[in-house]
């Protein structure tokens, strides 16, 4: 049970991992949480919901990778299957979402959509910097960007 524990505590660290993204609790739920020792990672499988303070994030699976070192070790957060992430300012959708804690790059792929009071931007992919506060929004090689904005 304490090591149950110590993985739990691991997943919420690393959906927490930058101050970037706001401090305080994390909750999650999902119908299923496992973890495969083996692989090094953590599961959170069907209706995922994770909610902390400026942030709620809804997938259908969210898989956080991580090192020999554990809670100090997150390699990736990818969360798959009718992504949504939520801030008080803005609401985005995806296909899948992944975070690498090294390089602090956030990426939303597939069937991107951002709404915000400015208007609504759409393409393949989003991707946040937040090491260096630059943002991306690219239509790779399957599509373009297209965008439609409200002028006050």
């Amino acid at each position: 049970m304490k090591r149950l524990l110590s993985y739990l505590a691991m997943a919420l660290f690393a959906l927490g991992v930058t101050a970037a993204l706001g401090a305080g609790e994390v909750k999650i739920t999902a119908d299923t949480f496992v973890v495969n020792e083996t692989d090094r990672e953590a599961i959170f499988e069907g209706n995922v919901v994770v909610v902390r303070p400026g942030l709620t994030v809804w997938a259908d699976k969210v898989v956080v990778d991580y090192g020999e070192g554990g809670v100090e070790n997150i390699k990736t957060f990818v969360a798959t299957g009718r992504v949504r992430l939520k801030t008080e300012d803005q609401d985005a959708t995806g296909d899948r979402a992944t975070f690498n804690p090294d390089t602090q790059v956030l990426r939303l792929l597939g069937n991107v959509t951002v709404v915000n009071s400015a208007g609504t931007l759409n393409g393949p992919e989003l991707q946040i910097n937040l090491a260096d506060n630059t943002t991306v929004f690219s239509g790779g090689k399957s599509g373009r960007v297209t965008g439609v904005f409200q002028t006050q």
